[in-house]
Formats: C-alpha cells, sequence, structure tokens
C-alpha cells in the first residue's frame, strides 16, 4: 500500500462521547453497584441509521463479536437519518434509550447537558482510549467529560471531475488558492463549456463554508456557551460574496432544484463542488465519472489552521443501561477492533482510532482519500466547540436560505434578517 501509515495514524484519531439528555429527564450513570461478572449471559440493544448494506455489516461484525464474547447478544434496529433521531428523542424523554447507540456530534450538547448518556470514564476499564487523538475524542468531549466516541472522521474537500475538465481542455485548480483565485477558475470553465458543465455551485449556500472562513480568522460558528460566533455583519459580507457566482459563473439554482436530490457534481453538471471527504465514492457513483481529483478548499490565509476533522458518526452508552460494561466492551468492538476496519473499511467515514485502522484496507477511493487527509494536515486546527442544541435545524435553515438567493426570491438583508431570527428561537 503506498501510503505513509504512520502519519496516517497519527492523523487518523479522534474519539467523541456524547450524552443526550432532553429537558426533564434527571441525569443517570456512574459505576455499578454490583461487581461485573464477564460471563454473565446479557443482552444489550444496538440501534443504527442507515441502509441495508450497513445493516450487512453490522451483523457480519456482531457475528464475529460474539466469536470473542458469546455471553453478550447484540439485538439490532435500524432506519433512515430523520427517523432515527425523532425515535430517540422520545426514547430520551421516557428514559428508555437502547443500550448503545450510534450518535452524532451535532446532538452533543443537546443529550450531553441533559444526561441521557453514559460518561465514558465510568466504564474507561473496557474502552481504549489511547487509540485516538486527543482532538478527535474532543468531538465527543462536552465540559471535560466524554460521552461519545467517533467511528471515522472527514475532511471538507473541493471534488474536481477530471473527465469533464479534460473535455474542456481545463487544468484542474491548485488547492489552497484564495477564494478570488478559485471564482476566477471556476469562471474559466463555465465560459469555456458555455454552462455545460458550470464551474462549480454557489459554495456560499453551505455553512461548512463559513465556518472554514470563520476558523481562519480565528473565530467559530459557535461560542464555549453555546450561542453564535459571528455577527449580521459577517453573515451579510459572506453572503454578498457569493453575489458574482450567483451572476452567470455557478450552476442557476432553478437547475439544481429539477436535479434534487442529486446534487450538480454528481450529476456532472458542475465540473467541481466542496463537500466531506468520505463523499468521494457517492460522486464516483452518481456522476459515473473514471476520475475525481481532491484538492484542498481555497482558503485567504495560507496559514491559517481552518480545516478539522469531523468526526460525526459516533457511538454512545444510555446512562439508564442495566448493563455498562458489557454496552462497553461492545461499543469499544465498533470503534476499535481491526475487524471493524476490516468489515466497514471507510463507509462510516476514515477511521478515527489507530487500532480500527491497521484492519482497513486502504485502496481506490478509500487511499486517496488518506492521501488527501495527508495532504493538507498542516492546515488541521482544533476540533470546534459543540454545536448548538438544534444545530442540524439551523444549518438546514442557512442551506435554505442560500437557496433562495440563488433564485432570487430573497436579498441578503433579508435572508441574515430570518437566520439571526432563527436563531434566537432556537437558542431560547
Amino acid at each position: 500500500m503506498m501510503f505513509r501509515t504512520r502519519t496516517l495514524l497519527a492523523t487518523a484519531a479522534i474519539a467523541a462521547t456524547t450524552m443526550v439528555v432532553l429537558a426533564g429527564c434527571s441525569a443517570a450513570g456512574g459505576a455499578p453497584a454490583e461487581a461485573y461478572d464477564p460471563d454473565e449471559k446479557v443482552s444489550i440493544d444496538f440501534a443504527f441509521w442507515g441502509n441495508d448494506d450497513r445493516a450487512t455489516r453490522y451483523n457480519d461484525l456482531i457475528a464475529a463479536f460474539n466469536e470473542e464474547y458469546p455471553n453478550i447478544t447484540v439485538n439490532t434496529t435500524f432506519t433512515d437519518f430523520p427517523s432515527y433521531w425523532e425515535q430517540r428523542q422520545v426514547e430520551a424523554a421516557s428514559g428508555s434509550l437502547p443500550d448503545v447507540f450510534q450518535f452524532s456530534d451535532s446532538y452533543l450538547r443537546q443529550y450531553g447537558e441533559t444526561g441521557n448518556i453514559l460518561d465514558l470514564e465510568t466504564v474507561s476499564d473496557y474502552i481504549d482510549f489511547s487509540t485516538f487523538e486527543d482532538a478527535l475524542l474532543g468531538t465527543g468531549r462536552l465540559d471535560g467529560t466524554q460521552y461519545s466516541l467517533p467511528t471515522g472522521f472527514s475532511l471538507w474537500a473541493n471534488f474536481v471531475n477530471n473527465d469533464l475538465l479534460a473535455q474542456a481542455g481545463i487544468d484542474v485548480p491548485e488547492g489552497g488558492t484564495s477564494y478570488a483565485e478559485f471564482n476566477e477558475w471556476l469562471a474559466s470553465v463555465t465560459e469555456a463549456t458555455g454552462g455545460a458543465p458550470f464551474g462549480g455551485t454557489d459554495y456560499t449556500q453551505r455553512i461548512q463554508v463559513f465556518e472554514l472562513q470563520l476558523r481562519a480568522e480565528g473565530k467559530s460558528l459557535y461560542t464555549e456557551d453555546g450561542e453564535l460566533g459571528f455577527t449580521e455583519e459577517e453573515l451579510t459580507d459572506f453572503w454578498e460574496s457569493g453575489a458574482e457566482l450567483r451572476d452567470g459563473i455557478a450552476i442557476p439554482q432553478q437547475q439544481l432544484e429539477e436535479i434534487s436530490p442529486i446534487s450538480g457534481f454528481g450529476s456532472t453538471r458542475t465540473a467541481s463542488e466542496m463537500s466531506w471527504s468520505n463523499f468521494l465514492g457517492g460522486y464516483l457513483a452518481d456522476s459515473g465519472a473514471s476520475s475525481i481529483s481532491i484538492v484542498a478548499p481555497p482558503t485567504d490565509d495560507p496559514d491559517a489552521k481552518d480545516l478539522y476533522r469531523q468526526g460525526g458518526l459516533q457511538v454512545a452508552i444510555s446512562s439508564k443501561t442495566d448493563h455498562p460494561e458489557a454496552a462497553a466492551i461492545f461499543l469499544d468492538y465498533v470503534v476499535n477492533s481491526p475487524k471493524a476496519g476490516e468489515i466497514f473499511g471507510t463507509t462510516l467515514g476514515f477511521p478515527a482510532s489507530s487500532s480500527k485502522l491497521e484492519g482497513t484496507t486502504l485502496e481506490g477511493p478509500d487511499l486517496q482519500v488518506a492521501e488527501y487527509i495527508e495532504s493538507v494536515e498542516d492546515r488541521i486546527g482544533d476540533t470546534p466547540p459543540a454545536a448548538v442544541v438544534g444545530y442540524g435545524s439551523l444549518e438546514q435553515k442557512f442551506w435554505d436560505l442560500g437557496k433562495e438567493l440563488g433564485l432570487g426570491t430573497k436579498t441578503v438583508p433579508d435572508a441574515v434578517t430570518e437566520f439571526f431570527s432563527e436563531a434566537q428561537v432556537v437558542l431560547g
């Protein structure tokens, strides 16, 4: 495998722990009253969001787990992402969360501040935290408490369809250029092809790009206290910077609406698109491209530490579980075992723990993502503060308003006012 494993092992780790508790629920958890019997036959519930492919992989993993722990029966349930969190919120309110469940860092503050998920330090004898870098552990840590651990991580990236560029006679853009230089490249593609394809999309629709620009200035989307970390003026400047993109450089929003849920890049109507690094496989499948390059996103500060390891998909334990030790043993197997790396590859994100990575075969798109992660190592900074309660709805609002700007149904001042009004409601 042509890859510097030592460096990747150093970059591939984040342990995120997340306690989920809704208002009105009392905190629970802690050391068990009785000594743990490792031979006792117990049954635990495990819930996850995903599809049939993910379910098959989990079934294979549980079969391997039971070869080592035949006394721990794992019962699984899964559904799609929106339905998944609706069910978890009902269970959190009634104190009946599954013993172990897939978690998201977007819900860390919401569930962690109310005590529905276990402090993993209380079961630290059964979980290996040493395989994770502290920055990755930080994605599941709130106020010094480790609530969840990540299965993998992603970095923000810029994808480019090499096939389309070759047809147009355009070179792949350099990574890490200024936003102005990247806009010039986007315009050159659109002009050369007459918009078939366009150079890219209006990236100012994505809150992640706004976040990178804030991080380059030493700021963040949210504060440690769970409040917005930016002003109306800063959001106004960001959305106004997208005016030239919306004025003929980027694909018109109306075209994107017509092909949704496939993206402009996935449908080959654009030559580039920014998203998370783990999207490479999906982009290859959607576009049918024989080759897609991953380059660093633009930045106006070459020395910025604006990128970060996003450990969105994590695993947590209910604070009300009757079997905290068995739950911890299974959680550790999911996030740390080489077998999990062998079975899942990078489908749950690029392996966050060094031990899981050891079992992962890096080839094809997986190796390409690994090489991209290594190439931008110098731009990776600290983990941002935990997302505010209601982050998911604010992220969606940001995107929806960006689309309205693209359609011309909303002005920038009106969009900014509406976003901050929504944030005031969400943040209380």
